[in-house]
């Protein structure tokens, strides 16, 4: 996965992973294989009971248009309905994939008052980058915040 995610770190499309931080997060991940190679990778990572992310949604380079991102996506959107999770939301610099399937730009944070405290307390970047802090604003300039109502 460190492979296929860091041409995009690389380009300040995704934020580096550590190795370390894979392998915290590796019950997160979906992989989607060509032979028995990992071609494409993407997390769900759930903040709250009605509330996921979409992560590191990754495709190598040489597989790219070939609908792997779409399936994984689509995975992992089924794994948040399993989890009856309401809300499943990403940062990204890719809108019009996200807007295909789905997602909206959010203006500004969706989050009440008692929840969004509750976030606060939270160490995760992804979490900060969903309340929009300004701790993270540098790992994020650019993104765009999406929704998508399950």
């Amino acid at each position: 996965m460190s492979a296929i995610i860091e041409p995009y770190a690389d380009r300040g499309i995704l934020l580096a992973k550590q190795h370390v931080a894979l392998y915290e997060a590796v019950q997160e991940f979906l992989v989607a294989e060509v032979g028995d190679a990992i071609v494409g990778c993407g997390a769900l990572h759930v903040f709250w009971e009605d509330l996921a992310e979409v992560r590191t949604l990754a495709v190598a380079n040489p597989y790219l248009g070939m609908g792997i991102g779409s399936a994984l996506l689509e995975r992992l959107v089924e794994r948040a309905r399993a989890l009856e999770i309401l809300r499943v939301f990403c940062l990204t610099f890719e809108v019009d994939f996200f807007s295909h399937h789905g997602f909206t730009a959010l203006p500004g944070v969706e989050v009440p008052g008692p929840l969004f405290d509750e976030l606060l307390q939270s160490r995760d970047d992804g979490v900060a980058e969903f309340l929009d802090l300004a701790r993270v604003k540098a790992n994020t300039l650019g993104n765009t915040r999406m929704l998508r109502y399950l």
